[in-house]
């Protein structure tokens, strides 16, 4: 996968909201205690995020929207890089004892990379964890604690397709693979491209395997826990191996566009768009990107979960949103813990959502309960709603398991290219994991 930001993601009535969600969650400044406070009440919070967007308007917006319905809390923000280097930030700044007051960070196996039972603030017994959605609410615990607000939106893997090209030649979206191979047939007949994939871009190449994950884990409960332990594998495990046979399937078919080899992701997005090709296996988080570059992809794309052999298991991969925390140096603070709460109150709540949307529009729900989707985001993001309220979604196995090759991209592409069989791919890509996991200290590895 592309690698992750550290973190996570415009609209007015925020100033309003915000008040109802002050009235119900706050204390008076002077219940604060003394000793983060200065002389005139205020409370000072420092808040990292990442540096790039959506996670650099997010984290701006959140804490400008917050100050401007909390006067007595002041909220400086500082901006980390993403990727490897953020990462170390991140943890040496925990380490050392040297964190800001709230960050914001990865949700799933990498928050519980960082120690949260010994490093971070439970938050378990706030009023507005009750009100989060149970995956990503699991995402932010360890052993019996809760220990971050949700930072912008979920969002899924799967395909974005266009609706033109299907109504057009009278197709239904898939459920099962067998279903979306012949829908591929037909539009290949009909002269367009039925996949693109765009190896230009190398980290694209990896969707069929990643988003495939709800598929395999309705198949093998177990495999993310069995998977972390070396007591599964990918090449032995008949659906796992299906990811990477996807990839195969639609190379030896022939129904790739011409260019697949050096096409960038940006071309991809434009060609589905465009309807030159009429399926992208890709995240949501990337719609924004192809309405700003395509208007019209608004209405013309939409978006369904990866097919697998069950209809009635059929569902989406989700890509859980980062969470907010607060290290334990800001709990031994009784004033400034009290603000950070204040601010997570905020956050988790319909008017931090609110926030969110004004400066970058959501790629998937809210973990939030009472969280809406605006009504103007774009077909392919609504199109993720029902796999939620049907309960048809599964964490990505990042978010369950830490175990995760470095060659991954490199072994799909080899696979999508005719290079390389499915079999192969996995037996290599359990090759791949094995250093990762020795060096992250996993038993049994």
């Amino acid at each position: 996968m592309a690698a992750r930001t550290a973190t996570g993601r415009p609209r007015i009535g925020v100033l309003l909201a915000a008040a109802a969600v002050l009235a119900s969650t706050a204390c008076s400044a002077g219940s604060l205690g003394s000793s983060g406070g200065t002389e005139d009440g205020t409370v000072t919070l420092t808040f990292q995020f990442g540096n790039e967007p959506p996670a650099s308007l997010i984290g701006q917006a959140l804490a400008d929207d917050f100050m401007a319905a909390n006067p007595d809390i002041r909220i400086e923000t500082e901006t980390r890089p993403g990727g490897t280097e953020g990462d170390n930030i991140v943890k040496t700044r925990l380490a050392t004892g040297d964190m800001t007051d709230l960050f914001a960070y990865n949700s799933g196996s990498l928050f519980q990379a960082i120690n949260p039972q010994q490093q971070l603030a439970p938050l378990t017994d706030e009023p507005w964890v009750g009100s989060l959605e149970e995956q990503f609410r699991n995402s932010v615990t360890a052993g019996n604690g809760v220990y971050g607000a949700p930072f912008g939106s979920s969002f899924a893997g799967g395909v974005l397709y266009n609706r033109n090209v299907y109504q057009q030649l009278g197709l239904q979206v898939p459920t099962t693979w067998e279903q979306f191979m012949a829908n591929n047939a037909s539009i290949e007949a009909a002269g367009i491209d039925p996949v693109i994939q765009t190896y230009g871009t190398t980290w694209t190449s990896q969707l069929f395997v990643l988003a495939d994950y709800h598929n395999l884990t309705t198949e093998v409960p177990t495999f993310a826990e069995d998977y972390t332990a070396n007591k599964a594998k990918y090449a032995t495990t008949p659906a796992a191996v299906q990811g990477f046979q996807h990839l195969q399937d639609v190379h030896d078919a022939g129904y790739l566009n011409e260019d697949f080899a050096s096409a960038t992701f940006e071309d991809g997005l434009r060609q589905v768009a465009a309807g030159e090709g009429a399926h992208f296996p890709m995240l949501t988080v990337t719609v924004a990107t192809m309405v700003e570059n395509s208007p019209n992809a608004a209405q013309d794309v939409g978006f369904f979960a990866l097919p697998g052999n069950d209809a009635a298991e059929n569902g989406i991969t989700a890509w859980l949103a980062a969470g907010v925390y607060v290290p334990t140096t800001t709990a031994e603070d009784s004033a400034k813990f009290e603000a950070a709460k204040r601010f997570l109150a905020f956050i988790a709540s319909p008017a931090g959502c609110e926030s969110a949307t004004r400066v970058a529009p959501p790629a998937g729900p809210y973990p939030v309960e009472g969280c809406t989707l605006p009504a103007d985001v774009p077909q392919a993001v609504k199109d993720v709603q029902p796999y939620y309220d049907q309960g048809a979604s599964s964490p990505a196995l990042e978010f369950v398991s830490p175990v995760k090759g470095p060659s991954l991209q490199q072994i799909t592409v080899e696979v999508g290219s005719g290079i390389r069989s499915a079999a192969d791919a996995a037996a290599l890509y359990d090759q791949d994991v094995e250093k990762q996991a020795q060096q992250l200290g996993l038993p049994g590895w």
